[in-house]
């Protein structure tokens, strides 16, 4: 927690040190601040800020929740792209399985906010991490952990660390396979990690199943993608099975896969071999799906229905009109300095730009909303601030409010120390702290 946040018992209190927060106003508890009727555009609020649309994210939540009902399968959003513990809370009340973390900060975080079924999807390194993550998880003894291994020395150090103690809750080790990050690039390669692993066993050390990531595997081409992906899942589906076989129907197993992107095909070529046993389960990891952007994801879900793969009700419904972008910057026109050129209070201490810059939406002046066309484009980010193209005829002023779509919400997230949920008024209703350290 950055020491902007003053933590009572309960209730952490922010002040103006905190984006967003309206300077000289007295401390709040977080809890508070949606009483206050705050608007982002309303002159009191300190810009920039990031914005939560309240109603956009429970139509998201909703529309994931019934699609991973429907078809059969578990989700244990990735909590690595808000880190909210509050947010995570929501999305387990909506049915979501458990929580996937990437490093063991992160699983800290979700295990002190209560939380006990976490999936840790990424390697940790070797003996010095093995044994951070064994301390952790001592405090931990009804935690329900599995992690991802993809290489003996890895499993090694782990099992070195879990037979140092006899009061750790039991780790479950899923064998990863991969394409262009982590994760074994063979099914034998796998296998031979998936023996070792069973020749160290013991009660609280276990093979629990299998994982990938698929988005990774992905290029330019969508040809290209379909192939890779495909003999990933593939891959991921055979050693499945082998490892079934060898541990024959009693073990309860976990395949996990499945980003914000290609969950369709990781559904595709996984549901039937896994609902085909009767103690495994199919978990989804997606986690930016339920923010959904105005870049990287908006693209994705055109490509995800150009594969009809979004199935609701036994017929392909679009993803890309039904999931809604629920994220955005807020920042104020600073500067006119030539025609045609507006600089706005925002930068890359702000905003994501790895995969593709913020969308100008609208600006407010006096309270009223003006659409902005899709020719008025930021083309540059310094630190802390941001050029916008407006071409011809464009009336932004000095002052004006300018509302901004983002590309890529795991890399916007993580520059706030709060997500400000607005309602359909675009009135502050909620606060979310998060944790990013």
């Amino acid at each position: 927690m950055s020491d902007a946040t003053l933590t009572t018992a309960s209730d952490p209190v922010i002040d103006d040190r905190v984006r967003g927060f309206p300077a000289g106003h007295a401390a709040l508890g977080l809890g508070a601040i949606g009483a206050q009727e705050w608007k982002p555009f309303d002159g009191a609020m300190s810009l920039p800020l990031i914005s939560l649309d309240e109603t956009a994210f429970a139509n998201n939540v909703d529309l994931m929740m019934t699609y991973v009902r429907e078809q059969g399968v578990e989700i244990a959003p990735h909590a690595k792209t808000p880190m909210s513990p509050a947010i995570a809370a929501r999305l387990v009340e909506a049915g979501a399985w458990g929580v996937t973390v990437a490093d063991i900060r992160q699983a800290s975080v979700m295990l002190r906010a209560g939380f006990r079924r976490l999936i840790l999807a990424n390697e940790i390194g070797g003996p010095a991490a093995a044994r951070r993550l064994a301390r952790l998880l001592s405090a931990y003894p009804d935690a329900d952990f599995s992690i991802f291994v993809d290489s003996r020395e890895m499993m090694e150090a782990l099992a070195s660390a879990w037979s140092a103690s006899a009061d750790l809750p039991p780790l479950g080790l899923l064998v990863e396979l991969g394409a262009a990050r982590g994760g074994l690039r063979s099914g034998e390669a796998a296998l031979q990690l998936a023996e070792a692993i069973l020749e160290r066993e013991t009660d609280t050390f276990r093979l629990a199943g299998v994982a990938a990531y698929e988005g990774a595997a992905a290029t330019p081409d969508a040809a290209e993608t379909a192939l890779r992906i495909s003999a990933l899942v593939e891959r991921t589906a055979t050693l499945f099975s082998a490892l079934r076989q060898r541990l024959g129907p009693e073990r309860p197993m976990i395949v996990t896969a499945g980003g914000s992107v290609y969950f369709d095909m990781v559904v595709r070529g996984l549901k039937a071999v896994v609902a085909a046993d009767q103690n495994a389960v199919l978990v989804l990891r997606s986690g930016a799906i339920f923010f959904h952007d105005h870049g990287i994801y908006e693209r994705g879900l055109t490509g995800l229905d150009n594969r009809s793969g979004f199935v609701i009700g036994g017929k392909a419904v679009s993803a890309a009109t039904g999931f809604r972008p629920a994220l955005r910057v807020w920042a104020e026109v600073l500067s006119r300095p030539e025609p045609g050129l507006a600089v706005c209070g925002m930068g890359l201490r702000d905003v994501a730009a790895d995969q593709g810059l913020p969308r100008p939406l609208a600006f407010y002046r006096d309270g009223v909303r003006t659409a902005l066309s899709q020719t008025v484009r930021v083309t540059a980010l310094n630190d802390q601030h941001a050029f916008v193209s407006l071409g011809e005829g464009v009336d932004l002023r000095v002052g004006d409010v300018v509302e901004f779509g983002i590309s890529h919400p795991c890399t916007c997230l993580d520059r706030h120390a709060i997500l400000y949920g607005l309602d359909g008024d675009h009135r502050v209703v909620s606060a979310y702290l998060t944790s990013f350290g």
